[in-house]
């Protein structure tokens, strides 16, 4: 065979292959682009919202067994304004993001707050509301928010929060930390005179302990607490990474319902300043 009848079956060979490679780009392109297509047309006609349960006035129990709280009847007017059945589903506050991962309910709607930590396993919405944290005294106590203030001091603290994280951080190396699986045993504990104080969002301190009788004795100190490195950038709604058709859809429902006025209406029902903050 001569030269060129080499370099033909050559030239034929790799014209193949080519051939092959690129029927091959063709398909994959075209199941990609139908698995995209799938996933842009899915419809929320559901939507399973994990809630705590366990965070008056955000999220509770109620003496009928029933969820009640502001988390509550926004994550019914956010369903309501996507078109969308709503399913609460209940959930221990440090298993919230694993239980979202591992697909137990599609989105968190419990006060959790944007921080860059949270956003390396999930996605945030938008915020829809934002509060400082501060700590609680017992009146008369005298103590300060200084490290030679809390020196010694029993600090308590719900599990795996921003106010656990801000408190071991900043006061671990003098404070004894305790922590509780919810925010109503902290304040249980507090009443009780076992601890010095307590670290949590100022709303749910005011609304579940210093607004009610037995919390009269005690008041906050020291400053509100907004460092974002700490306390984020608000309260927003966390759903998978893969969900941004999700997220697209609660965002649009949360600007909603602020133009509507539905959640004015709602917030009125549980505070008497903004919640929404600036």
């Amino acid at each position: 065979m001569d030269v060129r009848g080499v370099h033909l079956r050559r030239f034929e060979s790799c014209s193949g292959r080519l051939t092959m490679i690129r029927r091959s780009f063709l398909v994959a392109t075209t199941f990609a682009m139908l698995a995209v297509g799938a996933l842009e047309a899915r419809e929320w006609k559901k939507i399973r919202i994990g809630v705590e349960g366990a965070y008056p006035p955000f999220s509770e129990v109620g003496p009928d067994g029933k969820l009640k709280g502001f988390d509550i009847d926004i994550a019914y007017a956010l369903c309501a304004k996507i078109g969308a059945e709503c399913e609460l589903v209940l959930q221990d506050w440090d298993g919230m993001i694993p239980a979202l991962l591992a697909k137990k309910f599609d989105a968190i709607v419990a006060s959790m707050s944007i921080t860059e930590e949270r956003k390396k396993r999930v996605d945030f919405t938008d915020k829809y509301y934002q509060t400082p944290a501060r700590f609680v005294r017992k009146k008369g106590s005298g103590i300060e928010i200084t490290k030679e203030g809390l020196k010694g001091k029993k600090v308590g603290v719900q599990r795996a929060t921003i106010h656990d994280n801000y408190l071991t951080d900043n006061y671990g190396d003098v404070v004894e930390i305790v922590r509780y699986g919810t925010q109503d045993e902290a304040n249980l504990d507090m009443l009780a005179g076992r601890l010095d104080l307590l670290l949590a969002d100022s709303i749910a301190l005011l609304e579940g302990l210093l607004k009610t009788e037995q919390g009269k004795d005690f008041e906050f100190v020291g400053p509100e607490l907004r460092d974002p490195r700490w306390f984020g950038e608000g309260a927003g709604i966390a759903v998978r990474k893969e969900d941004q058709d999700l997220k697209k859809l609660l965002n649009e429902a949360i600007k909603a319902i602020r133009a509507d006025g539905t959640y004015d209406a709602i917030a009125k029902k549980y505070f008497d300043f903004d919640i929404y903050g600036g």
